[in-house]
């Protein structure tokens, strides 16, 4: 199956949803990080060399909800995560700009 694009509320929900099975990865730089970020993530910057590598020690059984800053390089990180073996990718539409956006209290 190839990844699904899911906006900010859909992509909060469906990971609460699979939360026991579930893993969110920040695919942005270090610094992106550390101006924002969702709680709970795992932290691999697909711009840096031994991104493939570190992705290939993640468990295929697993749900991944990828996000970055704008939803481009999270989409490329699924898109090859697909290449991989991987079954179940989110990508969070809009990245963590649509993220701070959202009002998830309506």
């Amino acid at each position: 199956m190839a990844h699904q694009d899911l906006e900010p509320k859909a992509f909060l929900a469906t990971f609460n949803e699979q939360k026991e099975n579930a893993v969110l990865l920040d695919v942005r730089t270090a610094a992106e990080v550390a101006d924002a970020s969702i709680e709970g993530h795992i932290h691999i910057d697909i711009q840096q060399p031994g991104f493939m590598e570190k992705v290939a020690a993640l468990d295929k059984s697993k749900t991944y909800f990828v996000y970055c800053r704008s939803g481009n390089r999270s989409g490329q990180a699924c898109k090859y995560m697909t290449t991989q073996g991987f079954e179940h990718l989110y990508n969070l539409k809009g990245g963590m700009m649509a993220w701070m956006e959202t009002d998830f209290d309506e």
